[in-house]
Protein backbone atom coordinates (compact mmCIF):
# COMPACT_ATOMS: atom_id res chain seq x y z
CA UNK A 1 0.00 0.00 0.00
CA UNK A 2 1.10 3.32 -1.08
CA UNK A 3 0.55 6.75 0.25
CA UNK A 4 0.37 9.56 -1.64
CA UNK A 5 2.08 12.43 -0.40
CA UNK A 6 0.81 16.07 -0.69
CA UNK A 7 3.01 19.37 -1.20
CA UNK A 8 0.61 21.99 0.14
CA UNK A 9 2.25 24.74 1.64
CA UNK A 10 1.12 25.37 5.48
CA UNK A 11 -0.42 29.08 4.83
CA UNK A 12 -0.98 29.19 8.63
CA UNK A 13 1.74 30.46 9.69
CA UNK A 14 2.15 33.47 7.34
CA UNK A 15 -1.67 34.35 8.17
CA UNK A 16 -0.74 34.42 11.42
CA UNK A 17 2.50 36.96 10.89
CA UNK A 18 0.13 38.90 8.66
CA UNK A 19 -2.28 39.64 11.33
CA UNK A 20 0.65 40.57 13.39
CA UNK A 21 2.07 43.09 11.36
CA UNK A 22 -1.49 44.34 10.75
CA UNK A 23 -2.26 45.34 14.49
CA UNK A 24 1.82 46.77 14.36
CA UNK A 25 0.44 48.84 11.41
CA UNK A 26 -2.71 50.07 12.86
CA UNK A 27 -1.31 51.17 16.47
CA UNK A 28 1.67 52.75 14.76
CA UNK A 29 -0.20 55.07 11.87
CA UNK A 30 -1.93 57.29 14.11
CA UNK A 31 1.40 58.37 15.84
CA UNK A 32 2.83 58.91 13.07
CA UNK A 33 0.43 61.37 11.91
CA UNK A 34 0.73 62.98 15.65
CA UNK A 35 2.31 66.84 15.26
CA UNK A 36 5.86 67.04 17.05
CA UNK A 37 6.07 70.07 19.25
CA UNK A 38 10.17 70.76 18.67
CA UNK A 39 11.88 71.91 21.80
CA UNK A 40 13.77 74.86 22.50
CA UNK A 41 17.34 74.52 23.86
CA UNK A 42 17.49 75.24 27.84
CA UNK A 43 21.62 75.90 27.15
CA UNK A 44 21.92 76.85 23.24
CA UNK A 45 25.39 77.28 22.02
CA UNK A 46 26.31 81.02 21.22
CA UNK A 47 25.10 82.75 18.01
CA UNK A 48 27.98 82.04 15.39
CA UNK A 49 30.44 85.01 16.21
CA UNK A 50 32.26 85.30 12.95
CA UNK A 51 31.51 88.16 10.66
CA UNK A 52 32.18 86.10 8.02
CA UNK A 53 29.66 83.63 9.15
CA UNK A 54 26.34 83.36 6.94
CA UNK A 55 22.84 82.93 8.77
CA UNK A 56 19.57 82.41 7.07
CA UNK A 57 16.60 83.16 8.77
CA UNK A 58 13.28 82.05 7.69
CA UNK A 59 10.29 83.92 9.35
CA UNK A 60 6.93 82.69 10.26
CA UNK A 61 5.60 83.57 6.98
CA UNK A 62 8.10 81.79 5.14
CA UNK A 63 10.44 84.84 3.64
CA UNK A 64 14.13 84.60 3.75
CA UNK A 65 17.00 87.01 4.61
CA UNK A 66 20.04 87.12 5.39
CA UNK A 67 21.57 88.13 8.76
CA UNK A 68 25.29 90.08 8.68
CA UNK A 69 27.01 92.51 10.85
CA UNK A 70 24.74 95.48 9.04
CA UNK A 71 21.79 93.46 9.80
CA UNK A 72 18.88 91.31 8.14
CA UNK A 73 18.75 91.75 4.33
CA UNK A 74 15.47 90.22 2.55
CA UNK A 75 16.02 88.03 -0.21
CA UNK A 76 13.11 86.94 -2.50
CA UNK A 77 12.94 83.30 -2.73
CA UNK A 78 12.85 83.09 -6.53
CA UNK A 79 16.60 84.49 -5.75
CA UNK A 80 17.33 82.73 -3.03
CA UNK A 81 19.51 80.14 -4.74
CA UNK A 82 21.71 82.47 -7.68
CA UNK A 83 22.02 84.69 -3.83
CA UNK A 84 23.19 81.69 -2.09
CA UNK A 85 25.18 80.33 -4.79
CA UNK A 86 27.37 83.44 -5.64
CA UNK A 87 28.07 83.57 -1.79
CA UNK A 88 29.23 80.03 -1.44
CA UNK A 89 31.39 80.12 -4.62
CA UNK A 90 34.59 81.09 -3.77
CA UNK A 91 33.82 80.02 0.13
CA UNK A 92 36.15 77.35 1.65
CA UNK A 93 33.97 76.47 4.58
CA UNK A 94 30.97 75.88 3.24
CA UNK A 95 28.73 76.29 6.18
CA UNK A 96 25.38 77.64 6.45
CA UNK A 97 23.72 78.67 9.83
CA UNK A 98 19.84 78.20 9.87
CA UNK A 99 17.51 79.87 11.91
CA UNK A 100 13.65 78.94 11.21
CA UNK A 101 10.62 80.08 13.00
CA UNK A 102 9.56 76.92 15.12
CA UNK A 103 5.82 77.85 13.68
CA UNK A 104 7.24 76.70 9.92
CA UNK A 105 6.24 72.99 8.39
CA UNK A 106 8.84 71.06 7.65
CA UNK A 107 8.20 71.34 4.04
CA UNK A 108 9.60 74.73 3.75
CA UNK A 109 13.02 74.07 5.92
CA UNK A 110 13.38 70.81 3.50
CA UNK A 111 12.96 73.37 0.40
CA UNK A 112 15.45 75.16 1.76
CA UNK A 113 17.97 72.91 2.83
CA UNK A 114 17.70 71.31 -0.83
CA UNK A 115 18.26 74.97 -2.32
CA UNK A 116 21.29 75.53 0.11
CA UNK A 117 23.05 72.16 -0.85
CA UNK A 118 22.49 72.69 -4.68
CA UNK A 119 24.06 76.16 -4.05
CA UNK A 120 27.08 74.42 -2.80
CA UNK A 121 26.52 74.69 0.86
CA UNK A 122 27.78 71.45 3.00
CA UNK A 123 27.46 71.98 6.42
CA UNK A 124 24.16 73.29 7.68
CA UNK A 125 24.14 74.42 11.70
CA UNK A 126 20.44 75.16 13.50
CA UNK A 127 20.19 78.17 15.23
CA UNK A 128 18.13 77.72 18.10
CA UNK A 129 16.86 80.62 20.69
CA UNK A 130 17.05 80.35 24.58
CA UNK A 131 14.50 79.10 26.34
CA UNK A 132 12.92 81.71 29.01
CA UNK A 133 13.26 80.19 31.99
CA UNK A 134 10.02 81.24 34.29
CA UNK A 135 10.55 84.09 36.88
CA UNK A 136 10.35 83.19 40.68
Amino acid sequence: MRIASRADINVTPMIDVMLVLLIIFMIVAPVIQAAVALPAAANPNPRPSDPADITLIIDRTGAYGLQSTAGVERIPSQRLAAVLGALYRERVDRILYLKADSTLGFGIVQQTLEIARRAGVRVVGAVVEQRRMPER
